[in-house]
C-alpha cells in the first residue's frame, strides 16, 4: 500500500475511533422516557446493598416540560439518566443512594428540612464531608430534599453557587458544577412509599408547590418494596 493510502486508512480508523467514543458518550447521556418502574432488585447479589444513582437538574431539557425542575435516576442496567422515578427494591435491604446536585439553593422556609433524618448513622456526606444539618441560611441553601415521609427520611441537598455556570438542561454532565452527597437507608417490609421533594421549586405556581412539585417524575416519586428474591 502507497503512504497515501496508508494515510488515509489510518484517518478513516481515527474518525471511526471518534465516532464510537462520541457515541458512547452521547448514549449515557441522552434522556429516556418514564417506563413506569425502575427494578433495582437485581442489580446486586441477594442481601447485599443496592447502589442507585439520582441527579437534580433545575430545568430537564425535555419532554413536554423541559423548563421544569426534575430527578433523573440512572439505569443500572444501561446507564442511561431517566425521568423514572418510581423504583423497585427489595425489602429489608441497605440502599446505598448517590445524589448528584446540579441546582442551585436557597434558604429553607422551614429549616427542619436541613437536618438529615433517617439515614443509616443519621448522617449523609456531601462531597466527602460529613453533615447531619445544614443552616439554609448561609453558604448556597439548599436546592431540594429528598425525603419519604412515611419512613421518617429526609435528606437535605445543598445546591450549588448561584454564581457558578450552572447545568443549562438535563441530563447533566459532571463536567458542571455539581454536589455529590451521599447516604444509606435500609427499606422496610413490601408495600409502596411515596418519596418527593420538600423545597417549594414549582416556579411560577401559587407558593412554588404547583407544576413539578405536585407530578410524578418530577420531583417526587414511589419507592415499590417488594420481598427480596
Amino acid at each position: 500500500m502507497s503512504k497515501g493510502g496508508r494515510l488515509a486508512t489510518s484517518l478513516v480508523l481515527f474518525l471511526v475511533a471518534v465516532g464510537l467514543v462520541v457515541w458512547g458518550v452521547a448514549g449515557l447521556l441522552t434522556p429516556g422516557t418514564p417506563g413506569g418502574e425502575m427494578n433495582f432488585t437485581h442489580a446486586q447479589a441477594p442481601g447485599q446493598p443496592v447502589n442507585l444513582t439520582v441527579q437534580t437538574v433545575g430545568a430537564i431539557g425535555f419532554g413536554s416540560h423541559p423548563t421544569w425542575v426534575s430527578y433523573l435516576t440512572k439505569d443500572p442496567a444501561s446507564g442511561h439518566w431517566i425521568q423514572d422515578n418510581t423504583w423497585v427494591l427489595p425489602a429489608h435491604t441497605v440502599i446505598d443512594m448517590t445524589v448528584y446536585q446540579y441546582d442551585s439553593g436557597s434558604p429553607l422556609r422551614n429549616q427542619e428540612w436541613g437536618q438529615v433524618q433517617g439515614t443509616i448513622g443519621g448522617s449523609a456526606t456531601i462531597n466527602g464531608a460529613n453533615y447531619s444539618v445544614y443552616n439554609s441560611n448561609s453558604g448556597n441553601g439548599v436546592g431540594h430534599t429528598f425525603s419519604v415521609p412515611e419512613l421518617g427520611l429526609s435528606v437535605p441537598l445543598i445546591g450549588v453557587s448561584a454564581n457558578a455556570q450552572v447545568c443549562g438542561a438535563g441530563p447533566c454532565h459532571t463536567s458542571s458544577p455539581h454536589n455529590v452527597i451521599k447516604f444509606s437507608f435500609k427499606t422496610p417490609g413490601p408495600g409502596n412509599y411515596h418519596w418527593q421533594c420538600f423545597v417549594p421549586c414549582g416556579l411560577g405556581y401559587l407558593f412554588g408547590n404547583g407544576g413539578p412539585m405536585s407530578t410524578e417524575n418530577y420531583m417526587g416519586g414511589f419507592l415499590d418494596v417488594v420481598h427480596a428474591s
